[in-house]
């Protein structure tokens, strides 16, 4: 591989996602606060989803099954997600809609604050404030 000195000045990044159970899914999801801006749908049965929080977005498609049956989903994965908004109160308001925390509100040692949770198939998700200015890399 070719060695270069371009960066790339990436503006966004969208996860897309296979789900087990599509509609289990999407309640988790919106339960954390994004909302559902696209639905594919065959026969009536939901295939996949576009999910919206923000500036980020998720794909969210069900799984078919032909990279086999009970795959492990998630291994080795983490989302990470940095919110304005205010970190205990939005873990307790996740928590009180039944979605269980891997880890309640805490305080990283670089100083932002976030809290962990678990999708459905075992995606893990932090969500956490902007790290501090004095604090970001460069």
């Amino acid at each position: 591989m070719a060695t270069t000195t371009h960066t790339l000045n990436a503006r966004g990044l969208m996860a897309s996602l296979t789900a087990t159970n599509i509609q289990q899914s999407l309640d988790y999801y919106t339960t954390l606060g994004f909302e559902v801006t696209d639905r594919f749908e065959e026969n009536g049965a939901v295939l996949g989803a576009m999910l919206k929080a923000g500036s980020i977005e998720i794909g969210l498609s069900q799984d078919d099954g032909k990279k086999g049956a009970g795959r492990v989903k998630g291994a080795g994965m983490r989302l990470y997600i940095e919110t304005g908004d205010d970190i205990d109160a939005t873990a307790g308001r996740v928590k009180a809609s039944g979605v269980a925390l891997t880890r309640d509100a805490y305080d990283t040692e670089w100083g932002t604050r976030a809290f962990d949770t678990k999708d459905p198939d075992g995606f893990l998700i932090t969500i956490s404030s902007p790290e501090p200015e004095t604090k970001r890399r460069s």
